[in-house]
């Protein structure tokens, strides 16, 4: 009997510590700057918002809110999946006024990605959209963070989120130019894209979300290195104006000086600047609307 005693102390103890811990690191969470913690804490209004994966992050917000005197929101992210967007877009569009526009590289559907989705953990307590998808996708982790709380830490969001905690993650992009021995490869370096069904039917479905809430929706293919080939593109960007109904709006041979880039897929600063001011030439972006 003594030993049940410690054993049921020693748990108590745990799962205080474990509670305990876990209400810690939400906090500094909840208070970061960086974009999830805003999205869900009510900080994250604005007049365009922006979505891709880690070629999201060239639509450079400093330089988009200068020329075009509108606010910006980036739910942008490395490797960041179109399903899981999906879950981001809806959320954001049921919680904040419309914004003006949505603009989304389609590029984020090329991959699914359901080992990121772990790190979103922390935020799937302020989303039953984000826990669902994770419960779906990844049942173990899922139950796992319903077990212990500072389980739902142990990823990189959360190092990003610390990382965000007192700074903003506006600027979060390449500022690097392309070395001159991967520059003279790029024709040697194809990438295959291969479209995937899913996550273009889950694109649609943020479109249709954003539009029912009468907010004008923009896709497009953001610039790839001049010399970078794309298979399977054309095929793609045929399949999402198929599924959404909307033009694509196709940059990808934009950008024809390497030195624009920091390597083969993702424009560096001064590329993303030059990028936004091919979008506002061709009224993607409109200034002062």
């Amino acid at each position: 009997m003594k030993h049940f005693f410690w054993f049921a102390a020693f748990f108590i103890l745990l799962f205080a510590g474990d509670r305990l811990g876990g209400y810690f690191l939400q906090r500094q969470v909840d208070g970061s700057q960086f974009r999830y913690s805003r999205l869900y804490g009510g900080r994250a209004a604005c007049d365009i918002l922006l979505v891709g994966n880690s070629r999201g992050l060239t639509f450079y917000q400093p330089y988009m809110e200068e020329k075009t005197g509108n606010s910006t929101f980036n739910l942008s992210y490395n490797g960041l999946p179109m399903d899981l967007a999906n879950a981001l877009i809806e959320d954001y569009v049921d919680q904040y006024p419309p914004p003006k526009m949505l603009l989304i590289d389609i590029t984020i559907c090329d991959r699914t990605n359901d080992e990121l989705l772990t790190g979103f953990l922390a935020y799937s307590t302020y989303s039953p959209r984000l826990s669902a998808l994770i419960r779906t996708k990844q049942a173990k982790i899922w139950w796992a963070g319903r077990v212990s709380s500072l389980f739902r830490f142990n990823n990189e969001i959360f190092q990003r989120a610390l990382y965000y905690r007192s700074r903003s993650d506006a600027d979060w992009l390449l500022d690097r130019v392309i070395s001159p021995k991967l520059a003279a490869s790029a024709a040697e370096n194809a990438y295959d894209l291969e479209p995937q069904p899913y996550l273009v039917q889950q694109l649609a479905a943020s479109v249709r979300a954003a539009q029912a809430k009468g907010v004008a929706v923009h896709l497009v293919i953001g610039p790839y290195f001049p010399g970078f080939q794309v298979k399977n593109l054309d095929q793609f960007k045929s399949a999402v104006e198929e599924a959404t109904g909307l033009t694509v709006y196709d940059y990808r041979a934009a950008l024809p000086d390497p030195s624009l880039f920091g390597d083969y897929m993702h424009a560096n600063k001064n590329g993303a600047m030059r990028y936004i001011d091919l979008l506002l030439g061709d009224g993607v972006l409109k200034a002062g609307d």
